[in-house]
């Protein structure tokens, strides 16, 4: 008989006021015993409706009747067959509005703890086995993939599995994108995703650093000059944008993109073991509401900062973060104001942001997205003291590739249009997907593009 218990096994974790001064895991993962009772409340239904909300389709089920049995390097090799990065998945994924959101325990109670099984059978699997990589016997083909973030480590393994000699461009000095250089240390450490990357190595996928697509090599230099049958693009949204406000080139505002490039692939957070200083005064505003905002503003406070405010234009039910990012934040002691828009920065005599001023909102009719429109009330502004700022309002995909590339269609948002099923692009042979195609979204979907894509150029090259 399954366990029939109402709520998720509850995952130890830091206390709050201590993990909010180190960079630490967050959450320290179940025990064998504790995997083992969820499992245990999983239903094994047969339509399997969990699968449906997952966009790498991970065989769910069954993966998790393994664990029940004990066998928790089986589930591992399970999850292995269609999602590249589970170590990964397990820990940043949104499976609240993905596969849990599917499960059919939720309706009335919790769902499964899906994704707190799929982090505790990787890293199990880390733990205790050592892995044996065999390199494919090639095919004669050769792919290049222009980014090492989630897209192009996913096309970069399943297309390096089936024979192609692969190569992967990255800008940056080390690979791993946006695992890297975007997620802080204490909710995804850099070891893991290091694994994973020198696990592709070892089946032959060469990865090169410090080379930019579009300068250093041109796309049509790959196939004219270099021989590659085939490029996949999955360069993801690098450009940060900003709100356009009086103040905004101050000294100590930030684009969310810096800072935490600074603080996670700089290693600003062990500064001044790592040469790489991070200015955050005694108070910090962070504007945005999403899962990046959440980071910074938690990076932030355990950087020493004594007021780490989230200033949002909408309410809490509004916020785009996951809600147990939220939840961290909270009990961490990060502030947030919310219905409320900041209007100008001003700086001090040396050019330094000093303090913002901003303006209450109020919530008005639906807008496109379907959320209700902020509204400014006049008459309501304020100003508070502030010494740093980190805009955390979105970001777009660098324009560079676009503007080096004839015949790769973008549309108005400078996104490269891809069919949604196989990521082929308008330009013959070049595929594209993840955060360059979408804007910015979750590493789940840009795995799915990546495995698509490779699925697709394999069919091509092939037939």
């Amino acid at each position: 008989m399954p366990n029939m218990r109402a709520d998720k096994n509850p995952m130890p974790e830091q206390e709050p006021n201590v993990r909010n001064k180190n960079f630490l895991e967050v959450t320290t993962g179940y025990t064998e015993e504790m995997a083992k009772d969820e499992a245990e409340r999983c239903l094994n239904c047969k339509h399997k409706p969990c699968m449906q909300g997952c966009p790498v389709a991970v065989k769910i089920p069954e993966f998790i009747a393994l664990i029940k049995e004990g066998d928790f390097e089986g589930a591992y090799q399970k999850i292995k067959e269609t999602n590249a990065l589970p170590a990964v998945c397990g820990r940043v994924c949104p499976q609240e509005t993905q596969c849990e959101s599917k499960c059919v325990r939720g309706i009335k109670n919790e769902p499964v703890g899906i994704g707190r099984l799929e982090r505790f059978v990787a890293d199990w699997h880390m733990q205790n086995i050592c892995d044996v990589i065999e390199k494919p016997e090639p095919n004669g083909k050769k792919v290049a993939v222009v980014g090492s973030g989630p897209s192009g480590l996913t096309v970069a393994g399943d297309l390096a599995k089936m024979g192609y000699a692969v190569t992967v461009y990255e800008a940056f000095h080390t690979a791993g994108g946006v695992l890297m250089y975007g997620i802080p240390e204490f909710r995804l450490p850099k070891d893991i995703v290091q694994k994973e990357i020198d696990n592709l190595k070892k089946m032959g996928v060469d990865i090169q650093t410090n080379v930019i697509i579009g300068k250093t090599i041109l796309v049509d230099e790959l196939f004219n000059d270099m021989g590659y049958d085939a490029v996949y693009i999955g360069s993801g949204a690098g450009l940060p944008s900003f709100m356009g406000l009086d103040g905004e080139s101050l000294n100590g505002v930030y684009s969310a993109n810096e800072f935490l490039t600074r603080i996670n692939l700089m290693k600003g957070y062990k500064f001044p073991e790592y040469d790489t200083p991070v200015y955050v005064g005694k108070n910090v505003a962070v504007l945005g509401g999403g899962n990046v905002a959440m980071d910074a503003a938690r990076s932030a406070k355990r950087l020493g900062a004594e007021n780490v405010y989230i200033v949002y234009r909408r309410s809490m039910d509004e916020l785009p973060a996951r809600a147990e990012e939220v939840h961290h934040a909270q009990e961490e002691g990060i502030i947030f104001r919310l219905l409320e828009n900041p209007t100008r920065f001003i700086g001090d005599e040396n050019g330094w942001v000093k303090q913002m001023e901003t303006i209450k909102m109020e919530l008005g009719e639906p807008d496109a997205s379907g959320r209700r429109r902020p509204v400014k009330i006049e008459g309501s502004e304020s100003i508070c003291d502030i010494d740093t700022v980190v805009v955390a309002i979105g970001q777009t995909p660098n324009p560079l590739i676009r503007k080096t590339t004839d015949g790769l269609e973008t549309n108005k948002r400078g996104c490269i249009v891809a069919d949604e099923e196989t990521g082929k692009t308008t330009k013959d042979h070049v595929y594209a997907g993840g955060d360059v195609v979408t804007g910015a979204a979750t590493v789940i979907l840009a795995m799915g593009a990546g495995k698509a894509a490779a699925k697709a150029i394999d069919e091509e090259l092939r037939g």
